[in-house]
């Protein structure tokens, strides 16, 4: 007489290697399989039609309750039960009790591997593929408080046995090594329908390995691989590769501020999850850096110094003879939508992003840019990012600033290989930010910041001739003056920073920054200057009393 036994379900959609991993399961000696136990029901109540229809309605049980009562719940004489089912099965009018009862685990595979081989039996269309209903089978089970482990078929094929120890390790089930192989030919538990779907995988004695080249993908299936890709995405996310693989990719990283895990993003004209805020590889951006940027901070409910900042965005546009830019209340309303969508009002970091857009072919020209700008706006929770009680570190750096004669700092552009290249000499030296230099061996900035130092009570920062004129570098600039210091713009040596009394950094992202050390320098006693702090505390209060109110903001 048999007893109750625990049910594996796998739910996967077609040509996903789901009979192959049926099969391996079959192989333990622990476990009975049933192949597509709710077909019968699905044909039905769906009226779907099928070669094999007649055939299979009159021989497999068409109520889809009874069957999981009696036949996916029903006694057995072995320890599991090992369901496969196909989503799109899961019809209206089931029982709960189905996804309530026994273990669950969701099978995918991406579309661009199951579309080519797919209509040889059933013409592809998004219903019939069911990458939809996986996604409803993963909430539902994710509200019910038991969110399944998801297995891709790729990583089956790069590595069988590594991903099944993964899968029973989920399915809190041990691992068999015969699970790994098992005899060509048709299987007593295979389904009516197998004559039309299994020829491969009968003639196959385990998991083959992933064809290295694939064969065309047909043009006819564009629509439909467009349609299914990002439910496939989601569900891939849930993958846990770094657990089973043994030569899998790196880690996932944790974030600075993990509540940025979760936020919302502007790209083009939509608010879009961090996941999915992505560009076009037509983009110009990807293709030369062609593109222009603001940072801007958002204090207790305001953004400082946005027309600023928005000036700047537009005269390096149409210093890049950008066409068909969005106009200053369109770049507006899409921060301020971002903004509220996240919730962020206080201690946020804006990256504003315009780019010249997608282009209709890769190349260099922007001929070929026909779409219009692409906006970008990406918003962070993101206190500043130097330690500006402690102060930081600098080293300077053999890259040069670049010159007027080749590119023009003040277009505030996206190619910033030059910052990028002696921000890694600051990094391979374990400082803060590197100093550049300009062509004739004078100061300009930092690679991220522009930069200041005192002597003798006098505020001197380089000409902004090299350096990018910062927004920030401006208003510090107003405020020494306004503290009745005294202020020079002038060429600035190595040397005059070496030997300084104070020294300090300027920019959206850090505010004001003391330098502490330069070089091996020790910059005056190696402390917070009394000019510095004055000045930090001169900008923090103008922040805190000026700027552009976020629309319906109203502060707690």
């Amino acid at each position: 007489m048999g007893e109750e036994i625990e049910v594996i379900h796998s739910w996967s959609a077609p040509r996903s290697l789901s009979t192959s991993l049926m099969y391996s399961f079959a192989q333990r000696n622990d476990i009975e399989v049933l192949d597509e136990p709710l077909y019968a029901n699905f044909l039905r109540v769906t009226g779907a039609d099928r070669p094999y229809k007649e055939e299979l309605r009159s021989k497999m049980d068409n109520d889809g309750n009874k069957v999981v009562k009696e036949v996916i719940f029903g006694a057995g004489v072995k320890k599991y039960r090992y369901c496969k089912h196909i989503a799109k099965q899961r019809v209206p009018g089931l029982t709960n009790e189905l996804m309530k009862r026994g273990k669950h685990f969701i099978l995918i595979r991406n579309p661009l591997d199951i579309l080519p081989s797919f209509d040889k039996v059933v013409p592809p269309s998004f219903v019939e593929l069911g990458l939809a209903e996986l996604v409803s089978i993963y909430s539902e089970l994710s509200e019910l408080g038991k969110p399944p482990p998801v297995i891709d078929a790729a990583d089956i094929q790069e590595n069988p046995e590594a991903a099944l120890r993964g899968l029973c390790e989920d399915l809190d089930i041990p691992f068999q090594d015969s699970m790994l192989r098992w005899e060509a030919g048709p299987k007593s538990f295979d389904g009516i329908w197998a004559p039309w779907w299994y020829k491969s995988v009968h003639k196959s004695t385990g998991f083959a390995p992933a064809k290295k080249y694939p064969t065309p993908f047909p043009t006819s299936l564009y629509d439909l691989l467009e349609q299914s890709l990002p439910f496939y995405n989601m569900l891939k996310r849930h993958t846990r590769r770094s657990s089973y693989i043994l030569n899998s990719t790196l880690p996932h990283p944790s974030l600075p501020v993990p509540a940025n895990e979760k936020l919302l993003a502007w790209v083009g004209d939509e608010i879009v999850p961090r996941e999915t805020a992505k560009v076009s590889v037509f983009d110009s951006v990807v293709q030369g850096g062609d593109a222009v940027w603001e940072g801007l901070r958002v204090y207790s409910g305001k953004l400082f110094k946005l027309e600023e900042h928005l000036d700047r965005l537009f005269d390096s546009a149409k210093a890049l003879a950008f066409s068909n830019v969005p106009t200053r209340e369109e770049v507006k309303e899409a921060i301020f939508k971002t903004l509220l969508t996240n919730g962020m009002f206080d201690n946020a970091h804006i990256r504003l992003t315009l780019t010249r857009g997608k282009k209709v072919t890769s190349g260099m020209s922007p001929a070929f840019n026909r779409y219009g700008c692409t906006l970008i706006v990406l918003a962070e929770w993101k206190p500043p990012v130097y330690d500006n009680e402690k102060g930081i570190t600098l080293v300077t750096a053999t890259t040069r600033r670049n010159s007027p004669n080749n590119l023009d700092s003040k277009i505030h552009h996206n190619n910033l290989l030059n910052n990028i290249l002696a921000k890694i000499e600051g990094n391979n030296a374990g400082a803060d930010d590197a100093v550049m230099l300009d062509k004739d061996g004078y100061v300009s900035e930092t690679n991220a910041t522009n930069i200041f130092l005192v002597k003798k009570g006098r505020v001197v920062t380089p000409h902004a001739d090299y350096c990018l004129p910062g927004i920030t570098r401006a208003t510090v600039m107003e405020l020494v003056l306004k503290e009745n210091l005294v202020l020079e713009e002038r060429r600035i040596s190595l040397s005059e920073f070496h030997t300084a009394d104070e020294v300090w950094t300027t920019g959206t992202m850090g505010e004001l920054s003391p330098v502490v050390k330069i070089d091996g320098r020790i910059i005056g006693d190696g402390r917070v200057g009394p000019v510095t702090q004055r000045l930090q505390n001169a900008y923090k209060k103008l922040a805190e009393e000026s700027g552009v109110s976020i629309p319906i903001y109203q502060k707690s």
